[in-house]
């Protein structure tokens, strides 16, 4: 899943091989996925993208934007796997997005379970993720200082929700989702299942500093190695929680990491060093 360590690194990848990279090939809707988000016909994406030729890629909390001539977006989101092939090189026969530039490279997107991979002339999509995702601090910009943390996690309204409710659910922090929490809430000594409102001012200061500083490792190190990038390989920062650790000891006590799950996904926590309040 793309979150935001996996935007950030995606983003860079391709600023550093696309720099006026032409389409020629649009291959849109090849293989239909009930769950692969369109704007509009897919189909007009051919007429949309052919010709031009890209500007840059940016991050947008957990989406990867990605700009061609002055007026155009194609915009990754959620679930969708891109992956990169050289000239010569064949792409999987599955997929929902092919781009074929024209010297020979592809660009392609995929999806399993759902994900969104939209093009657009610029101003023209009006999703509220996605404005979220610019109008809203996330943990690399620098508003989200500790007085905005702490403006965000005193509210009224959030006292009564599980912390991972809170990191990963509304938008509150765009591009937190439930793989990225694992670690943060680790760091911070935090089972997923805590209300807010057991969460003492100290811990919460902790929990703003593990968001922080766990983000920043994960894109530092090329996102984390649950995901893979856009030549496909892992991430090399080594998750603490996750299914890759699930049964082994506790880095802290030795423990095994246990998971459950919970609001619709699986957590994973070491009942020891997390325990909940």
């Amino acid at each position: 899943m793309i979150e935001l360590p996996e935007a950030v690194v995606l983003a860079r990848q391709m600023n550093q091989i696309l720099p006026n990279a032409l389409i020629s090939h649009v291959t849109p809707n090849h293989s239909p996925h009930k769950f692969a988000w369109f704007h509009d016909d897919p189909e007009e994406y051919r007429t949309l993208l052919i010709g031009k030729t890209f500007i840059q890629a940016r991050y947008k909390a957990g989406m990867v934007e990605t700009q061609w001539d002055e007026d155009t977006i194609l915009l990754f989101a959620e679930g969708v796997n891109l992956r990169f092939f050289g000239p010569g090189k064949t792409a999987p026969d599955k997929h929902q997005l092919l781009i074929q530039f024209s010297d020979g490279r592809i660009l392609c997107a995929s999806v399993q379970m759902y994900g969104g991979l939209w093009a657009f002339r610029a101003g023209m999509f009006d999703n509220p993720y996605y404005r979220l995702a610019q109008e809203r601090n996330n943990p690399f910009s620098s508003g989200f200082s500790e007085s905005y943390w702490f403006d965000l996690i005193c509210r009224e309204d959030v006292q009564n929700l599980s912390v991972k409710a809170f990191l990963a659910t509304d938008q509150r922090i765009p591009g937190l989702g439930n793989g990225v929490l694992q670690d943060i809430l680790f760091r911070a000594r935090i089972h997923p299942k805590t209300k807010v409102r057991d969460i003492s001012d100290p811990t919460r200061h902790t929990l703003f500093h593990s968001v922080k500083e766990t983000v920043k490792e994960m894109a530092e190190k090329d996102g984390r190695d649950t995901e893979k990038d856009l030549f496909g390989e892992k991430g090399r920062y080594a998750t603490r929680m996750s299914r890759n650790t699930l049964g082994t000891p506790c880095s802290i006590c030795s423990s095994p990491i246990q998971k459950s799950q919970y609001l619709g996904g699986t957590i994973y926590f070491c009942p020891i060093c997390q325990k909940p309040i």
